[in-house]
Formats: structure tokens, C-alpha cells, sequence
């Protein structure tokens, strides 16, 4: 590697540039039904080079390595080109990384040392659990491993050189009667080893159960109402509806928003603490460095109810003028850098979930996510299952639960922030800009929200 990446630095003049080679290797194992329909394992080795010359950028991916100083040229011409085009421009970046280091990231045991006749075993079985069920008409198991090795460097003098080791798996039930078809789901992944995906057993019944009981949920009647969420439904509200407006290239893109994302300005309680944190161990947004080179850390992004920080790449930080943060990823070699998320999540707050309960007269405790989507500060995500509140007690099961608000009106409606905060990582990911899916982590304590409009039936 080092070889190749000299011969790269020769057939670069820019005033700055990256390269980035990855080799990844790893198993994937994919039940559908009782058809087992893909097994075996996958491999792939590329790299990419991005130069920046006169304000403008020039990029390449390959996956040659041996042929990587034709690509170094292609790079520099293409950002000479740009600038023929378009005239120089005005972007350059400061605070660039010039660390060396080798990294390992991922703990637990080792799934590269396991056959893939064990993993395929285990995931059998599981498939075979969630097949015995009478009820489910449809399944999925998925199995997932992947140990990659990233090596980066740049024009300032970087060498960091990473490992990181993810495995992940996600099951999936559905439950029919007639023309009603209901689904549960249930998925893991991160950096904490084969351990991730083993004991599943009552995992697997649980998701039958989840999807059988949901036939006998009768649909909720549209309103708005309070509402407490669990500690899943409240992460990917976070994250999705919160955590993408963070992302400075959206605020720098954005003017009308900039406004809006202002710091300092007040976005909910005193309670209220939401943050980005890469530096976690083993969760699936975890890393060392980004992918620009930077030191992962933790992002404070609203403290005590106030908007105090956002996430940064190399770029985004420079046009700011503000310090970067770390959030400079792609989701592999032949992708750039841009701003995205890793661990974000609501902090631990003062309430539990009983003292919630009691509060509520009438409301809904909705769990789980069916997923959801966000344009702007709007937002609309359909909880998995929920439960009707009366009188401080859960009870029958409610269902067509679609959530929708302003996300920044939501923030403020929070009344109460639970201590048992939980991390959810999974096999799904985030996408933004065609690069998905990005390993992230996202999650919450549980949390409790006012007038919340539900849309049902």
C-alpha cells in the first residue's frame, strides 16, 4: 500500500489532496420464507482519490490499485477543468488532520474465526422458530458480516490506518387474517462481535407474537394526543427528524434555515439534551477517525433546551468558521466525504417510565418504527405497535399509528425525558445523497410529548 499510494503522490499537484483504499471481506446469509436464498462470501478492494486545485475538486475512484497513478492524473484533470469552466473558486479548508496512527475498532469474539456452515446454522435456526408459528405466512432472516480495513492519507502528512469489524442480523414476521396482513421486526448490529447474534431464541417468538397480537389491534381514531414513545420510536425521531438538520451542509445550503438552526436559540426544556457522538465504543456509528482523517468526538447539539452545536465535515467547518467536528464520512471508497450523523441520541432525563404513566390520563404508548419520512421541520413516522393509555394504565393494543408535527414545535411539547436511555444500531442505516446505508446509532430514554396529531382511521 504504501508503494502504491508514493507512486499517487507523484502524479499529484494540488494544493490539497486525500487518497482512501479499503479492503473489506466478509459473509452475508439471507433466509426468505423456508427458501434459502443467498450464502456465501464477498470481497472487494478500491480506493479513491480527491484533489483540490484553485478553489475546485477533482475526484476518482478505482478499483486497480495498480493502476492508481492514472487516477491520481484523472483527478487533478478533472479539478484543472473545473476551474477552466468556471474560474477559481473560493473553497479551501483549514484544521486539516496530519495524525498517524493504526487503529482496531470492534470487540467481542471474532466472526472472521467462525465457518460460515456455524453461522448458517444459526441462522436456520432462527428462520425454523419464526416458520413453527401458524399464523406467520411470510418471514426473512438476514445475516450480515464485514471486516474492512480503511487506510488514509493526505497532503498535510496524515497515515491512519483502521479496522473495523461489523456484524448485524434482522428478522422479520408477518402475520395475516383474511386481507389483513400485520408485520414485526426485530434487527441488531454494531462492533461488539459474533455475540450480537447469537441467543435469539425469544427474540424470534417475540416478533411472531408482536405480528400475531397485531390482527387483534383495532385502529386508532385520528386525533391529537398525548403521548409517550419508547425508547426506539423517540431515536429514529431524533435522528430523522432532528439529527439530518444538524448536518451543516444543509444549514449552509439552506439560508432560510439558517436561521432557524441559529445558536443559542431555545428549542425545549431545561431537560432536553440531544448529541452526536462517533467516540462511543462498539455502537454501530462508531469510529476513530472520519473519513477525512478527523478524531471522532462528542457533539453537543442541544444542551439544557438550547441549540449549541452541529455537525461538521472538513468543508462545512471551514465556510462556517467553526471547528470540525468529525462528521465527514462516506459509506466507502468510492464515494467523498459529506456531513452525516453516527451515534445521535436524546440524553438520560429525570422521569421514569411509570411517573409517565401516571401523568396520563388519556394518551398512546407507541413503540418500535415502521419507518417514516421528514421533509424540512415536517415530519410523519408510523410507530410498529402501540397501546392505549387510561388512567395511567397500558392497556389494549391500538394500531395505524402515523405520527406527524413540526419537528420544532415537537421539541418544545416534550414534558418528560425518561433515565433509561437505549442505543439501537441494526443491519438498516442512514441515507442521504445517494450513499446509503451508513451504519448509524440512534436512541433515547423513554420520552413524553403533548398534543401530538396522530392519523388514524
Amino acid at each position: 500500500m504504501q508503494k502504491y499510494i508514493k507512486l499517487a503522490k507523484q502524479h499529484i499537484k494540488a494544493d490539497y489532496f486525500e487518497i482512501r483504499i479499503q479492503e473489506g471481506l466478509g459473509n452475508r446469509i439471507y433466509y426468505r420464507g423456508s427458501q434459502l436464498e443467498s450464502i456465501g462470501e464477498t470481497s472487494a478492494v478500491g480506493g479513491s482519490i480527491r484533489v483540490l486545485i484553485k478553489g475546485r475538486w477533482g475526484f476518482a475512484s478505482f478499483n486497480n490499485i495498480q493502476d492508481i497513478g492514472r487516477y491520481a492524473k484523472i483527478a487533478c484533470k478533472q479539478a484543472e477543468a473545473a476551474v477552466k469552466i468556471t474560474g477559481k473558486g473560493h473553497e479551501y479548508i483549514t484544521n486539516i488532520p496530519n495524525l498517524k496512527d493504526k487503529t482496531h475498532e470492534g470487540t467481542g469474539v471474532d466472526f472472521s474465526n467462525i465457518s460460515i456452515d456455524e453461522k448458517h446454522n444459526l441462522i436456520n435456526a432462527y428462520n425454523k422458530i419464526l416458520l413453527s408459528h401458524k399464523s406467520i405466512t411470510s418471514s426473512s432472516v438476514s445475516y450480515n458480516d464485514r471486516c474492512s480495513k480503511h487506510i488514509f492519507c493526505n497532503s498535510e502528512g496524515a497515515e491512519i490506518e483502521t479496522i473495523n469489524k461489523f456484524c448485524g442480523l434482522s428478522l422479520s414476521a408477518q402475520a395475516r387474517k383474511a386481507n389483513d396482513v400485520q408485520n414485526a421486526y426485530h434487527s441488531v448490529g454494531d462492533l461488539r462481535g459474533f455475540e450480537i447474534v447469537k441467543n435469539l431464541e425469544i427474540e424470534c417468538e417475540q416478533v411472531c407474537k408482536r405480528a400475531i397480537e397485531q390482527l387483534k389491534a383495532k385502529p386508532i381514531k385520528a386525533d391529537t394526543y398525548d403521548v409517550i414513545l419508547d425508547p426506539k420510536l423517540a431515536g429514529v425521531f431524533i435522528h430523522e427528524a432532528f439529527g439530518h438538520l444538524s448536518e451543516a451542509d444543509f444549514i449552509y445550503e439552506n439560508p432560510d434555515f439558517a436561521n432557524l438552526m441559529r445558536l443559542g436559540k431555545q428549542f425545549g426544556s431545561d431537560e432536553l439534551n440531544v448529541i452526536d457522538d462517533a467516540s462511543l465504543t462498539d455502537e454501530a456509528g462508531s469510529y476513530i477517525y472520519d473519513s477525512q482523517g478527523v478524531k471522532a468526538q462528542r457533539t453537543n447539539l442541544i444542551t439544557n433546551g438550547i441549540l449549541t452545536g452541529r455537525l461538521h465535515s472538513l468543508e462545512t467547518a471551514t465556510a462556517m468558521n467553526e471547528s470540525p467536528t468529525g462528521n465527514g464520512r462516506a459509506i466507502n471508497y468510492a464515494h467523498h466525504p459529506i456531513v452525516r450523523m453516527s451515534n445521535t441520541f436524546i440524553d438520560n432525563g429525570n422521569s421514569n417510565l411509570d411517573e409517565m404513566l401516571d401523568s396520563c390520563n388519556q394518551a398512546i404508548y407507541a413503540k418500535g418504527s415502521l419507518g417514516g419520512q421528514t421533509n424540512t421541520e415536517m415530519f410523519t413516522f408510523s410507530a410498529e405497535e402501540a397501546f392505549n393509555i387510561t388512567n395511567g394504565k397500558i392497556g389494549k393494543r391500538c394500531r395505524d399509528i402515523v405520527l406527524t408535527g413540526n419537528v420544532f414545535e415537537t421539541l418544545k411539547n416534550i414534558e418528560l425525558i425518561g433515565n433509561d436511555l437505549t442505543l439501537f444500531g441494526g443491519m438498516g442505516g442512514c441515507g442521504k445523497a445517494g450513499q446509503s446505508p451508513l451504519r448509524v446509532s440512534c436512541g433515547a430514554p423513554h420520552i413524553k410529548i403533548k398534543n401530538v396529531v396522530i392519523g388514524g382511521r
